[in-house]
């Protein structure tokens, strides 16, 4: 493609078909600068305040966090997408759950590689793509692109359809057009404050990310602690209770995602097989994936827990997960 035959609204227009064309549901622009000065200012208090748990390396990078253009010589351009991750399967009534980002595939290597394929088609070369895994504030520039707000469940909200969707972005050294900024929608709903099992959300403060569950199960490297590991539920990996209560996702609709389909294997397990797993059955059923990054002994120490108050019986500690990289 001739990209000097197209004037700026007529490449935005094309990047978007394309991005819709390779399975995106959404797809906005932003003109790429330093963050708000509120936005920075929110930034620099959250880590300050050390209100990142465990995840240190959220501390890194602050600068490039509030100005992309750090990370990309000549950034003029954020491609901001969205790709739905809504299941449309589920596992069986009574068996041990997972969050729904879980269920296929890597997240990051598919969102990457569509993005790598958008610029292919689009016949750009000079580009960047991320997916949740540098120092890119995902929410706040899908924000500026138009795609959603951030809601009180500290989810990206895309208005009619929810806010189960894996964000990415391709950086460009091209000027486009920008879409305007979405408004924040929620009013006054809480009822995601409302329906969190251990307080991690509360009405105009940030997320407690130590209280979260997904912290909890997934990023946690220590024991999780009595009063969490006891609002787990049936859930031994993340926590979806903010999402499934949220009214905008009585729009969402499954994904059509091949690489996003649970594994039969995966849907198949019940308590017992949970229970006995091996760690080679682990690496089968799971490679590929991100729960990867919870590591079988970790993985175990969530399904300990959970069946324990499942149970009605007393956790017994020391289930901190050895190194089994």
């Amino acid at each position: 493609m001739n990209l000097k035959s197209l004037n700026k609204q007529e490449l935005s227009e094309k990047i978007k078909a394309e991005a819709k064309n390779l399975g995106f549901f959404a797809c906005g622009i932003a003109q790429a600068s330093s963050v708000e000065d509120d936005t920075a200012r929110h930034v620099r208090r959250w880590l300050a305040e050390e209100n990142y748990a465990g995840m240190a390396y959220m501390n890194n990078y602050t600068d490039k966090r509030l100005d992309p253009r750090l990370l990309m010589d000549g950034l003029k351009s954020i491609v901001c997408v969205a790709l739905n991750y809504a299941p449309a399967q589920d596992f069986g009534a009574g068996e041990f759950r997972f969050a729904a980002y879980a269920l296929g595939q890597d997240y990051h290597d598919i969102v990457k590689n569509k993005l790598r394929l958008l610029a292919d088609k689009i016949g750009i070369n000079n580009y960047r793509v991320f997916c949740d895994s540098a120092p890119v504030l995902e929410r706040y520039w899908a924000t500026q692109a138009g795609l959603g707000w951030t809601g009180k469940n500290h989810q990206l909200i895309i208005p009619h359809a929810g806010s189960m969707f894996f964000l990415g972005e391709l950086f460009l050294d091209i000027e486009l057009e920008y879409d305007k900024p979405a408004r924040n929608r929620c009013g006054n709903c809480h009822k995601c404050i409302d329906h969190c099992p251990t307080g991690a959300l509360q009405e105009g403060r940030e997320l407690n990310s130590l209280a979260c569950l997904s912290y909890q199960t997934i990023e946690n490297r220590d024991d999780i602690p009595p009063e969490y590991a006891s609002k787990m539920g049936k859930t031994i990996y993340g926590c979806d209770r903010c999402q499934q209560v949220c009214p905008w996702n009585r729009f969402a609709r499954p994904n059509d995602t091949p690489e996003l389909q649970p594994k039969a294997e995966l849907l198949g397990m019940k308590r017992a097989d949970w229970l006995n797993l091996s760690e080679e059955d682990y690496r089968k059923l799971f490679k590929g994936s991100a729960v990867k990054r919870a590591k079988y002994s970790g993985l175990m120490r969530n399904i300990k827990a959970a069946t324990c108050y499942y149970e009605g019986k007393e956790l017994t500690l020391n289930t901190k997960q050895e190194d089994d990289e």
